[in-house]
């Protein structure tokens, strides 16, 4: 049994290492374009976990939710993929001039274009990169860092700290998240604009956060490590899972069904783009994945707290928010979704990566916040 855990590491170092040299071999064989693609998907797809996990914590802090007591570690834990995301993201600062229309000389002939030159230009847009990520590590310090300090010191100022931080977060989160969305995603066909486009990536962002806690939860007590989180716990976890299912679906229809009703042409041609040829098999497959198969597997009762229900709808999940990512990117690629062997090791490098991060992050801290005050009354909580 002492060698399981070894074994796996190996596994996704394997992975990892496998990627790593398929990614280095598809930046010299495929067009740039496509190499950038990749690299902007995984970049966002690491980015938004950790992010939406750092929003979980702080949610729970908030609301000073006693339920989410006993399982904050697994999000604090995961939001350190945040730290694995500034390399990528810095990186992927590297790709302006080659997928982003608005950062070649000629964007400025078209008045569309020329009108966001003052917000959409190279040294701003990097300005706007190292502050959210300034922001997002200040976060990520305060309240996982301080919560793993809490667990020697038993110190309940720190609760009070996270506390009054955490209204203050929520505009922060609110504020990079929608950069995100419009800088690295939307700029992407800079002609093209959505109001909602923000709230869209949120929904995505906060449901891969709930999912990878959820996993990382499962893998905690699948160990013995977390023998007192009941099923009272995994179901609020299954609940919150489940309503953020409808809305996400929610708000991605809406943005379509107005785009749709007022068939306007600097609106329409950005799904128009991706709801025709083979991306429609795609768009199909996200609906699919995304929003019929967890919601009627979340909706009874007694599947809300099931482990092996909740981790396969979890993994399902994770999945359906890569292919969202790669629905709103690749596309700019050309009119087919790539798929070979360079999406391929993309996949192994990241995965074995993340995963990597994560199994070792695991060891930070108690495997709950044995220093919270309110610790004991998240131990008897009942749904």
């Amino acid at each position: 049994m002492s060698r399981s855990p070894l074994v796996s590491a190996n596994v996704f170092a394997g992975m990892a290492a496998l990627g790593a040299v398929g990614v280095v071999a598809s930046y010299l064989a495929v067009p740039p374009e496509r190499f950038w693609a990749n690299w902007l998907v995984w970049f966002l797809f690491v980015l938004t976990i950790g992010v939406g996990c750092l929003f979980i914590v702080a949610l729970g802090h908030l609301v000073a939710a006693r339920w989410s007591i006993p399982i904050r570690r697994a999000p604090e834990r995961v939001s350190g993929l945040v730290l694995l995301a500034l390399p990528m993201g810095l990186i992927a600062l590297l790709s302006l001039p080659v997928l982003y229309p608005w950062t070649r000389p000629e964007a400025l002939l078209k008045p569309a274009i020329a009108g966001k030159a003052p917000w959409l230009n190279v040294p701003f847009f990097s300005i706007r990169v190292l502050i959210c990520f300034a922001l997002w590590l200040f976060a990520y310090n305060l309240f996982t860092r301080g919560s793993v300090r809490q667990d020697q010191t038993k110190d309940p100022a720190f609760s009070v700290r996270a506390r009054g931080f955490a209204p203050a977060f929520m505009i922060i989160f609110a504020f990079s998240i929608t950069l995100v969305a419009f800088d690295w995603i939307s700029s992407l066909e800079p002609e093209w604009y959505s109001d909602i486009f923000g709230v869209y990536l949120f929904a995505g962002t906060f449901l891969s956060g709930l999912a990878s806690s959820a996993l990382a939860v499962l893998y905690l007590k699948d160990r013995g490590r977390l023998p007192d989180v009941r099923n009272d716990h995994l179901y609020s976890l299954g609940g919150f899972m489940f309503a953020f299912t409808v809305f996400w679906s929610y708000i991605g229809f809406a943005q379509y069904m107005l785009m749709w009703y007022g068939n306007m042409p600097e609106e329409i041609f950005w799904y128009k783009q991706r709801i025709e040829g083979p991306w429609l098999n795609v768009i199909l497959l996200l609906a699919a994945i995304h929003f019929f198969v967890p919601f009627f597997a979340l909706v009874p009762k007694d599947r809300k707290n099931d482990p092996r229900n909740l981790r396969w709808v979890a993994m399902l999940m994770l999945t359906a928010h890569f292919l969202d990512l790669y629905w709103l990117v690749l596309p700019v690629v050309g009119a087919s979704p790539p798929l070979s062997w360079p999406e391929l090791s993309f996949a192994l490098c990241f995965v074995g990566l993340a995963v990597l991060w994560v199994r070792r992050s695991m060891a930070m801290g108690a495997d709950m916040p044995i220093g919270d005050p309110l610790l004991h009354e998240g131990l008897e909580f009942r749904a």
